[in-house]
């Protein structure tokens, strides 16, 4: 049996413990057949005995699992069991892996081809001949904090800039240019997207690049991941005497006059990307905090409100939050990704605006 430290065979007797605890179910650790040569051997072999049938479980243990080290180990269980056919007289076993962590992408990638899993979250798939078992679980908390920690902060800048340019094959410097993050954090979170399979790359060490496979599922887990993170920090106003259309061109010209820089968003905005409303009450707006936002806010005699507020303040604390805003007609908006994210974390009508402006200006 082969493990790299003693948390690979803790987590293979957690596996067995798991099996065990099921109805009907006898599940014992046998040694592995070895293969005479140099080829790689598997981990570990599991007999199993389920109402009377039963079935060997080839085992790779790994500590965590993606889609591109899937599919590497789908190739060394192609090789195994042609092997398996060689050396033994028995059944074709099932190829099972065994991992502390599996992406959802990995399982959707196992699940596909037939291959077994468990992971230490309790999630478990049994494709054998005769039995079939199949228990889903959410992933382990570390892998939920490695991925979410992907939408946080300067990381969310990289991620923002492969939406916005996802037709193109990018560097890592050209990467952190456009992301205004520092080219180490660029290479690392293009890293882990590939990974997790949403980039694919081409060419190697500094000429290497990478292209955006599937913006719409990454558009899709940056909306989820946000669901659950900590609300944004909000400044209520309301400011006398202006409907919504005045608001923000007044608010427009104050953010000029006194150099703060700002990004319309939310409905405001989206109305004037893609129609859907037949009127909005409140502007909402990424204002970059400071003296000049404080002198944009005195300008316009807004007083912080509970309730009835017309111009809602989302604070930003970096320009990096206001990248790839666009000039329309004079007003800066958020861009087009940004403000779908916004309005999935809108009240009424805003979920619907947020279907409305992907479809119509977004497209992915």
């Amino acid at each position: 049996m082969i493990y790299s430290d003693v948390t690979e065979r803790q987590l293979l007797d957690q596996f067995i413990g798991a099996l065990n605890e099921l109805p009907e179910v006898q599940a014992t650790l046998d040694p592995p057949i070895h293969f005479d040569g140099p080829a790689r051997q598997y981990d570990a072999q599991v007999e199993l005995l389920v109402n009377g049938k039963t079935a060997t479980l080839l085992i790779e243990v790994k500590k965590v699992l993606y889609p591109r080290d899937t599919r590497q180990a789908l190739w060394q269980f192609h090789e195994f069991s042609r092997r398996w056919q060689q050396f033994s007289e028995r059944r074709e076993p099932v190829s099972f892996l065994v991992a502390q962590s599996i992406s959802p992408g990995a399982k959707d990638l196992l699940r596909d081809e037939r291959v077994g899993y468990y992971d230490s979250g309790g999630s478990l798939f049994l494709p054998a001949e005769d039995i079939y078992v199949y228990v889903d679980k959410p992933p382990p908390k570390d892998l939920s904090k490695s991925v979410r920690s992907l939408f946080l902060r300067r990381r969310a800048q990289v991620l923002h800039t492969l939406l916005i340019r996802h037709g193109e094959w990018l560097g890592v410097k050209e990467t952190a240019v456009q992301a205004q993050v520092s080219p180490a954090t660029a290479s690392q979170v293009l890293t882990r997207l590939e990974r997790l399979d949403w980039v694919v790359s081409r060419g190697r060490g500094p000429n290497k690049v990478r292209h955006l496979r599937e913006p719409g599922a990454l558009l899709d887990e940056w909306a989820k991941q946000l669901a659950v993170l900590r609300p944004l920090a909000l400044r209520r106003y309301f400011v006398p005497s202006l409907r919504a259309e005045g608001l923000i061109q007044k608010f427009a010209e104050a953010c000029t006059a006194n150099m703060a820089e700002y990004a319309i968003t939310h409905e405001a905005a989206g109305q004037r990307y893609a129609p859907f409303l037949s009127a909005i009450s409140q502007v909402r707006c990424r204002l970059m905090l400071g003296a000049a936002a404080d002198r944009v806010m005195a300008g316009l005699n807004a007083r912080i409100v509970d309730d009835g507020a017309n111009l809602v303040v989302i604070d930003v604390k970096s320009s990096g939050e206001l990248l790839f805003r666009d000039l329309i007609d004079g007003i800066w908006l958020a861009s087009p990704v940004q403000v779908y994210l916004d309005l999935m974390l809108g009240e009424g009508r805003a979920m619907e605006m947020a279907k409305h402006l992907r479809q119509e200006r977004i497209g992915f």
